[in-house]
């Protein structure tokens, strides 16, 4: 099921615990892409973030990473990254905030 589609992202929950997130997060999509992810987390259900389909990601990706799992770890909620991008793993420890998002 595609919860959401926005210039140029995809989030979708076609597997059971795991929202997926595809195509671009960047500065032109991260603002809309975390109020998709965070508006999808409202299933509680939801464990997983698989980024396998991720086409491109850059230091506004990954802010919008780091938001979605600090609001995550606020409201007690344990979300786990999967299939990150090497770039976008590189990114994060280049930003030293590798460590935040799992």
């Amino acid at each position: 099921m595609t919860i959401v589609a926005d210039r140029g992202f995809e989030v979708t929950t076609k597997t059971p615990g795991v929202l997926g997130v595809s195509g671009l997060l960047n500065f032109n999509t991260a603002a809309a892409a975390t109020e998709a992810i965070e508006a999808a987390l409202a299933d509680r259900s939801i464990a997983q973030l698989d980024l396998s389909g991720v086409s491109h990601a850059d230091s506004a990706g990954l802010s919008c990473l780091v938001t979605v799992m600090a609001k995550a770890a606020s409201k007690g909620r344990q979300l786990k990254i999967v299939h990150m991008p090497g770039g976008l793993q590189a990114l994060a420890k280049v930003s030293e905030v590798d460590h935040l998002i799992g």
